[in-house]
């Protein structure tokens, strides 16, 4: 196995490309080359930026070994499809060893990150697959973790990859980043016979597990170190709706050609319009989407007689001379006179006929309608919603409600597109209103696991007993359905992230950041210290913290809660930290320096080189803030250690952040020194016990000899 070199970070402002579907014709811009080796680029991709149709579909032609390919960064493209919308290229494969001879274990890794580009893994076409036996690894993402344990404690067989030799886990839609790494704890050298561990994300058609995997290399050598991945890809980040207020760069530029919003993300792509096929990013023409003749085609559309070709569709006539008969049979004017005879008793058989249908019909509509009741009972029983009704009815539960598919049908217009609120990682949360007018959010979750699905009755009755104000509170779920859909109030002042990032114009004191803070970790200590069992959310970032009408924070999304403690073999979803409201930045930048792209990286570079001031919102580093931010600085430093043993319980930070609130509340200049220092108390010595990053101070000592002297 010959080791590859490291990759760099890769500042791509697209996805990996692939080659061209052969039932699509190649389509780009007059004079620009249409071919890489035996690969077709199509229109909007392009050799070179003049010929795609932004930088983001650039591809680069060169050679390799004497042949030409093309390339999008590092990943070699080999197919790309623009009636589907997906993108083929080649993935390097991390890997772990054992070496014999220093006794250690050795690894190289690989990441892809698309974050900031049209494209974003498949989670229809991928997989991530983990080779190995006790061999514990990962992909992480920006905001988790996802992976699994390979063990050879079963005997591994060819072509399941079920944990014995090989497991696999899903890919999560909107998936741009994935880094891979291996787990130290589970260490390869215990198996005799295999002494290496691979972890890849690839298309799962093609993936087949071997036995030889395990006691060789054979999986490296098979695909060269290289394995083929899906992407999906987009032409921007806009929806059909706002592509469509600027025609000038709308894409979907045929005629015969429709917008379509994209199901793996945010933004847009193009098809041509039933009936018609071709480029739909390509002016009408040869090259366009154009008329599709069915006349040529008699197995897709069938025609006993004439076929007649129309733009769009297809007509089918009987010739000359003839008539239609039931079921398109052609034949000629003769037998149908000679027919005549037998007209009345036809035409009574024919009545017959259509009473028994009507019959048959009725009988069939009934035996569905229960087919269905019967389903949804089954998947009342499969969620736990027998015990869930029987705990509710024995604890009078009545702010908890078990709502009906038909109920959340009617309060969201039947799930129409124009009442959803946002889209996560787990599913769509729409806004809704009963019949009672209270305004609900309904989460509607894409995939439950079926482990999950059989916990999931004592899931809610567990989350239906949460009960704090800084919490959007679980108003009920639906157990009928394939996948449960989950209740929650409505809150309607949007998220933090929108408060942050959506208007920089808005002014957003340090005293209100303080108390969102604040009011999320409360929150989340409540969660941690106070539930029973303890709850971990799993998913905290500045887009699931809610305001309500008085900006009062409100934790929610818990699709990606667990309850501890954590099973290690399964999901493992990371908080990643990010103090977006002290640095009013996004938690990735892409452009940035390589030890600046992560916000939590660059703010703890920022303390040690002792320059704040280059990474804090310039609306709050002034003078007057600067006691309290450095306060809040060292807390949020704390929060950042790597060993979790190290940072402080989230009881800590909700009471270290409340003092914080309540002396910028306080009305100073109405108290004198004495009374000031007697108020403070055990808050300014907690505040002040504190060691920043430019060393030791006082707030309350500060604050009161301020306030003595008349300042």
């Amino acid at each position: 196995m010959t080791k590859p070199l490291p990759s760099t970070i890769l500042l791509i402002c697209v996805s990996a490309i692939g080659m061209v579907a052969a039932d699509v014709p190649v389509a780009g811009r007059p004079g620009c080359q249409m071919r890489c080796g035996d690969v077709d680029i199509p229109f909007p991709f392009g050799i070179g930026d003049d010929c795609a149709i932004h930088h983001g579909f650039n591809i680069i032609c060169k050679p390799v070994n004497g042949t030409k390919r093309p390339f999008k960064g590092p990943f070699e493209v080999t197919k790309i499809s623009v009636r589907d919308a997906k993108a083929w290229m080649k993935m390097r494969i991390s890997w772990q060893c054992y070496d014999s001879a220093s006794s250690k274990m050795k690894e190289w890794v690989d990441f892809q990150n698309f974050t900031y580009t049209p494209f974003r893994f498949s989670y229809e076409d991928n997989k991530i697959f983990i080779i190995g036996c006790n061999t514990m690894a990962y992909m992480r993402g920006v905001s988790y973790v996802i992976g699994c344990l390979s063990t050879c404690s079963d005997q591994p067989k060819n072509g399941s990859c079920s944990g014995a030799g090989c497991c696999s886990v899903d890919v999560p839609p909107d998936l741009g980043y994935l880094e891979a790494y291996f787990n130290k704890d589970y260490n390869t050298s215990e198996i005799s016979y295999s002494s290496c561990g691979y972890v890849v994300v690839m298309e799962k058609a093609v993936f087949s597990y071997s036995t030889t995997y395990i006691p060789s290399t054979n999986f490296w050598d098979d695909y060269n170190g290289t394995v083929p991945a899906v992407m999906d890809w987009i032409i921007t980040w806009e929806t059909c709706e706002e592509a469509k207020t600027n025609m000038s760069s709308y894409a979907c530029v045929s005629n015969n050609s429709e917008c379509l919003n994209s199901t793996n993300g945010r933004g847009y792509r193009c098809k041509c319009s039933k009936g018609f096929d071709g480029n739909p990013y390509v002016k009408d023409g040869l090259l366009g989407c154009r008329d599709i003749n069915e006349c040529l085609d008699n197995t897709t559309y069938p025609c006993a007689g004439i076929c007649e070709n129309t733009i769009g569709s297809y007509k089918c006539s009987c010739p000359q001379g003839q008539n239609e008969l039931a079921r398109g049979v052609c034949v000629p004017d003769q037998k149908i006179q000679k027919s005549q005879a037998w007209v009345m008793p036809v035409v009574g058989a024919s009545v017959g006929f259509v009473i028994l249908v009507i019959m048959a019909t009725c009988s069939y509509l009934i035996r569905e309608r229960r087919k269905l009741q019967h389903i949804k009972q089954k998947y009342f029983k499969l969620h736990g919603g027998l015990l869930l009704f029987q705990e509710m009815n024995s604890n009078e539960r009545k702010s908890f409600t078990i709502f009906s598919e038909a109920e959340l049908q009617h309060a969201t217009n039947k799930f129409d597109k124009n009442q959803i609120l946002g889209h996560g990682g787990h599913g769509t949360v729409y806004k809704g209103l009963l019949k009672d007018n209270t305004e609900i959010a309904v989460k509607k979750c894409m995939t439950m696991d079926e482990q999950h699905k059989k916990e999931f009755g004592k899931e809610m009755l567990i989350l239906s007993q949460i009960n704090h104000i800084n919490i959007v509170k679980l108003l009920g779920c639906c157990l009928e359905v394939q996948v449960p859909m989950l209740v929650y109030e409505f809150i309607p002042n949007g998220t933090l992230s929108n408060l942050i990032h959506g208007n920089h114009g808005q002014h957003i004191s340090l005293v209100t950041r303080l108390r969102i803070a604040h009011e999320s970790a409360e929150a989340l200590a409540y969660l941690h210290s106070y539930a029973s069992p303890p709850i971990i959310h799993g998913d905290v970032k500045s887009s699931n913290i809610l305001l309500d009408v008085n900006f009062m924070a409100k934790v929610s999304d818990f699709g990606a809660s667990i309850l501890a403690p954590l099973d290690k073999s399964q999901l493992v979803t990371l908080v990643q930290g990010t103090w977006e409201l002290l640095t009013r930045k996004n938690v990735f930048n892409l452009d940035a320096p390589e030890n600046e792209k992560s916000l939590s990286m660059r703010f703890l570079s920022a303390m040690k080189e002792n320059k704040l001031e280059n990474i804090l919102d310039d609306q709050i580093s002034n003078e007057e803030n600067m006691e309290f931010l450095e306060e809040v600085v060292d807390l949020a430093k704390q929060c950042l250690a790597m060993c979790g043993e190290d940072r402080p319980s989230m009881k800590k930070v909700a009471e270290k952040l409340d003092r914080l609130v309540k002396v910028m509340q306080h009305p100073w200049t109405q108290q004198n020194p004495e009374e000031l220092e007697s108020l403070l108390g055990e808050s300014s010595y907690i505040i002040s016990s504190g060691a920043s990053s430019t060393g030791n101070f006082s707030i309350e000592k500060k604050v009161v000899k301020d306030l003595a002297s008349g300042r």
